[in-house]
């Protein structure tokens, strides 16, 4: 097979596999698979090629939390955190939109923004039919905030865990670098959001009370298990924050936390593998054989040679198109496979030397792809599992719906993240901190002017 065939052959499997994901007429796992099996059945990838284009750093991670996270679901703390949540906000509907989102944020930073709307939303669905109200303003916050909350770890997002498994870059690092914008944006967010939902979340005295008689302790199901897992829960984070000065991979550290957990709750092989989303696995997997074709015939660095001469190999410029870039891109693609395709890209442009600390490079394109989850219903996988979950129950969440709401939203997420990320290139870490809640305090001034109060 000739060059030219070769690089025709992987950009034709690359776009067609992009266009029938987003189509959604086929799974995405089933297209990313059939994709890998013909870049081998045409002999574009040797079996040894293919095996080496998976990340098996980001399957590990994304196996071990997997594990850790269903033992501990089966505790019932999840639930009670919510419903906990939901008391402490008096049962005012619109005050516990504020503590869900909260939860949300927070778990989805550290477990990841799947299993967080997974486990959040059926509390959600029992809380709203205590009061009465819709359940279509939580499930959209829920949706906003597990991306946000997501954004601040290495392993609160898919996007993030591909990031820092292709880097030397830890939990530490994107803490530092990513939490204090993060914060930011959920501040703006949810006041943005109050606004929006405070006249339709109305409910009566009574219904209040009822929800307030909920006792959250009854859904605590093993006490002991419940001690076990977030023993171990609390070491593998521990031990995230400490992997890279350890010199030790995050995916060492889910594996071995999970096998922790699963020695000391002697649960039978067979029923905690079931926690595995092995269709997520099989989607990473497939892609990453994808993507490797691509790179394998040169595409990417090509890209890399033209971006490049796009920004003249100017550091911030080129954040600044990557940031950009990836937030509208991520907004219609799912962010998975974008940043599967980024990632090699950026390296590249490493390689050809003209851009030298590519840290820059990374946290911006984690907070497009991240927040760029949030412009439209199937941006990003947390939003697609919400969606589904919703449809079960009888609630849908149209696309147009979801858009007038989410795309804003995420425009102006991406312009915090612009500013910060001009103040943390241009000036010193306090400029950047000051920039970012400037704007932030200016945003939230200008809004409660416009919304009268």
């Amino acid at each position: 097979m000739t060059g030219n065939i070769q690089v025709i052959l992987a950009a034709a499997v690359f776009l067609t596999t992009y266009a029938v994901i987003v189509s959604e007429k086929v799974h995405r796992t089933v297209v990313a698979l059939a994709g890998a099996a013909v870049l081998g059945l045409t002999g574009l990838l040797t079996p040894e090629q293919g095996v080496e284009a998976v990340d098996f750093n980001t399957i590990g991670l994304l196996v071990g939390m997997m594990i850790i996270v269903g033992i501990t679901r089966q505790t019932g703390v999840f639930e009670y955190l919510a419903i906990k949540a939901a008391k402490m906000s008096r049962g005012q509907p619109i005050s516990i939109l504020s503590a869900l989102a909260l939860v949300t944020a927070v778990l989805s930073a550290l477990l990841d923004n799947v299993t967080t709307v997974l486990l959040i939303v059926p509390v959600t669905f029992a809380i709203a039919e205590k009061l009465r109200v819709n359940p279509l303003p939580y499930l959209i916050v829920e949706i906003l905030t597990s991306n946000i909350g997501g954004t601040a770890t290495l392993i609160g997002d898919p996007p993030n865990i591909m990031i820092g498994s292709a880097t030397s870059l830890g939990f530490i690092d994107f803490i530092i670098n990513l939490t204090p914008v993060v914060v930011v944006v959920y501040v703006i967010t949810i006041f943005i959001l109050r606004l929006i939902y405070r006249e339709q979340l109305t409910t009566t005295p009574e219904l209040r009370e009822s929800l307030m008689g909920i006792d959250e302790n009854s859904e605590i199901k093993d006490s002991a298990l419940l001690k076990k897992s977030l023993t171990v829960l609390l070491m593998t984070i521990v031990g995230f924050a400490l992997h890279q000065y350890v010199h030790l991979e995050s995916s060492v550290i889910a594996l071995s936390g999970a096998s922790l957990l699963m020695l000391l709750t002697r649960d039978d092989p067979e029923h905690v593998l079931r926690f595995v989303e092995w269709p997520v696995i099989f989607f990473f997997i497939g892609l990453f054989i994808i993507v490797g074709g691509i790179e394998h015939v040169g595409i990417i660095e090509k890209l890399a040679e033209y971006s490049l001469r796009l920004t003249g190999g100017e550091v911030l410029t080129s954040g600044l198109l990557i940031l950009w870039l990836a937030a509208v891109a991520s907004s219609f693609v799912d962010n998975i496979p974008f940043v599967a395709t980024m990632i090699p890209l950026i390296q590249d442009m490493g390689r050809l030397g003209a851009i030298e600390n590519l840290n820059f490079l990374w946290w911006s394109l984690s907070l497009g792809a991240c927040l760029g989850g949030n412009g439209t219903i199937i941006g990003a996988s947390a939003n697609l599992v919400v969606i589904g979950m919703a449809e079960k129950r009888g609630t849908i969440i149209s696309f147009t719906e979801f858009l007038k709401i989410g795309f804003p939203l995420m425009v102006l997420s991406i312009i915090i993240s612009t500013a910060y990320l001009w103040a943390w290139y241009s000036y010193s870490t306090v400029m950047v901190l000051g920039a970012t809640l400037l704007v932030g305090l200016l945003l939230a001034a200008v809004l409660r002017l416009l919304s009268g109060r």
